[in-house]
């Protein structure tokens, strides 16, 4: 039985060895992005019927926390490990981890559709379970870029790395589909879609894949990897605990223990940095940074996730919360509804970023991401004009145009960041960009989230009193409801709830006209009612992401012209001038 096996592999690494490899990689590290990016957002649009599947109510104020966490929970692990599995990546080899990483996320998606526990114990469940993902989903992040650059010469990168970003960032957009497809037959289904193809992945993977690039030979910096872990948890936690309500404030920005959080985790990120710079084998080699092309390229990367992270939240409010039930759709057909209006969005990004990824490859990065980022910025500008009760026909074009300037700078950037490298830094160096990116998400959705209330808190109060007393709700009532924190009809409107039957209760609504609580409890009262505040929250939150993506154009135009890493032994990454001797230009463009 050993020899059969042997000799199985023997014939498969041959096979890896045939210059098709290189597209045999790109197909499997592609499917792998897809599949972990699905499960970032499937969960997004499906959350309303997996509270109701373990039977727990995600908007009472003391189930709050579990919705976040299972909302996050898995953007925050996968952007805590992702560096430190990169580096694993380079020492023990990169496809490996890969592949390790394809088994551990079908294990626990497995265990997340096998819970039969029930309300606070279920939630548990799937937030660890959730967290158990992450680590399955950040040895993919970390390690499939740095397979991909290994594979391809230089002048494919751009177009491989370009097809495996894009179908990253589209399968956040075709999660919303499945998960509006998957929730409504059972919630368990959410999780289990991603069985087959892991199972699929993992055999593939191990059958496959092998290493092409050096792997370096080195311990693991224990403390580097405990102090970044404490500093970035800390700051993902932060902000997390900032959007829920404390005390008589209607965010928790002015908790101590969240204004702790985040201000210790700065302070040990600056410690994790002064480390790094005196072990002699670091987590991270804090003097890739000064390669300008990697520096600006990540910077550019952090900015563009910024400014497009919130989008989606702020999308799915706006279709499932607000304009689908004003359209005429039932809650119950909004998920579903609401990831089929964002298709335009997708179909961007998939048109753009194979195209300026291969176009990059001859005509350098600068470019097209310069390019994208400033088309970004103007597609936000444009989407700050529509009124809240849009016209499709101009929505769509505008997403249109969104996910054409994304695609266009998405793919040419990472490719920018991963020529950048040298080949015994690849890992870890793409496991620090997938962390900007992933680490940028949850604070895009804080700080989006942030905005929205803020622009609710101005005018949601007045609206929600007036509203209620003109239904006959009695004016204590409606005064007490209207002091309520935003936050809670904000994610109402982002689970597609309508919130008035359980705020009023069965007491007041059985106290008014049959006609009047009918209205209150049915699809139009309450998107007609958050419709005009909810438009002052937009305005702020498009206005940040346009100025995000602008700053964002401004670094990657700073990346200066076109560079391709030399290799370099081990004992030059001590060598201060290591940015100078690190990358060399290329004929043929500006990156």
């Amino acid at each position: 039985m050993a020899r059969s096996d042997g000799s199985l592999r023997e014939r498969t690494f041959r096979l890896t060895e045939h210059p098709r490899y290189k597209w045999i990689a790109l197909s499997n590290t592609t499917l792998g992005i897809l599949m972990a990016t699905i499960n970032s957002s499937i969960v997004l649009i499906s959350l309303p019927d997996i509270f109701n599947g373990i039977r727990l109510n995600p908007l009472a104020p003391s189930n709050t926390s579990y919705f976040l966490w299972v909302l996050m929970g898995y953007l925050l692990v996968t952007a805590v490990l992702v560096v430190s599995f990169g580096r694993l990546g380079d020492m023990y080899g990169r496809a490996r981890m890969y592949n390790l990483g394809f088994a551990i996320f079908t294990v626990f998606s497995i265990a997340l559709s096998a819970t039969y526990l029930h309300g606070t114990a279920g939630a548990w469940w799937l937030i660890v379970m959730r967290l158990g993902q992450g680590i399955g989903g950040a040895l993919l992040f970390a390690n499939s870029a740095a397979i991909l650059t290994d594979a391809f010469p230089p002048d494919q990168r751009g177009l491989a790395l370009g097809i495996n970003n894009v179908a990253g960032i589209a399968g956040s957009f075709i999660g919303l589909i499945l998960g509006g497809l998957l929730a409504p037959i059972s919630w368990r289904a959410v999780f289990l879609v991603s069985v087959p193809v892991g199972l699929v992945g993992t055999v593939w993977a191990y059958l496959m894949l092998h290493d092409l690039g050096a792997r370096v030979r080195a311990h693991i910096d224990w403390l580097g990897n405990a102090v970044f872990a404490i500093g970035l948890i800390s700051i993902l936690v932060g902000i997390t605990y900032g959007i829920e309500p404390y005390g008589r404030s209607d965010m928790g920005w002015g908790n101590p223990g969240v204004i702790a959080a985040i201000v210790g985790g700065v302070l040990t990120l600056v410690v994790f940095v002064w480390i790094e710079q005196h072990v002699a084998q670091p987590m991270i080699n804090v003097r890739l940074f000064r390669i300008r092309a990697y520096l600006a390229g990540n910077l550019a990367s952090l900015l563009a996730s910024l400014g497009r992270g919130g989008m989606m939240f702020i999308l799915i409010i706006w279709l499932q919360g607000i304009w689908l039930p004003e359209h005429g759709y039932s809650y119950a057909q909004t998920p579903l509804w609401a990831g089929i209006y964002l298709v335009p969005l997708t179909i961007g990004f998939l048109v753009a970023g194979p195209i300026s990824g291969y176009l990059s490859d001859h005509f350098g990065a600068r470019p097209f991401a310069t390019g994208g980022m400033v088309v970004a910025a103007v597609s936000f500008l444009l989407l700050l004009t529509l009124p809240v009760n849009f016209a499709y026909p101009v929505f769509a074009g505008l997403l249109l145009l969104n996910g054409l300037a994304m695609g266009l700078f998405a793919s040419p950037n990472r490719a920018g960041i991963m020529n950048s490298l040298p080949v015994k830094e690849r890992g870890v160096g793409a496991g620090m960009a997938a962390t900007f990116q992933n680490a940028a998400m949850v604070l895009s959705i804080g700080i989006f989230f942030t905005l929205m209330i803020f622009g609710l808190r101005a005018s949601l109060p007045r609206h929600l009193e007036a509203g209620l007393v003109a239904q006959h709700v009695p004016t204590p009532v409606a005064h007490a409801l209207a002091a309520l924190p935003p936050v809670g009809a904000l994610f109402a409107a982002f689970l597609g709830y309508n919130p008035m039957a359980k705020l009023l209760g069965p007491k007041v609504l059985g106290a008014l006209p049959h006609a009047n609580a009918a209205y209150l409890t049915g699809r139009s009262f309450f998107p007609h009612l958050i419709a005009a505040p909810f438009g002052h929250g937009l305005a702020e939150a498009f206005s940040f992401a346009t100025v995000a993506c602008l700053v964002a154009a401004v670094a990657s135009w700073l990346r200066g012209g076109k560079y391709t890493a030399k290799d370099v032994e081990p004992g030059d990454a001590a060598d201060p001038s290591l940015a100078d001797r690190l990358t060399e230009p290329v004929a043929g463009g500006d990156a």
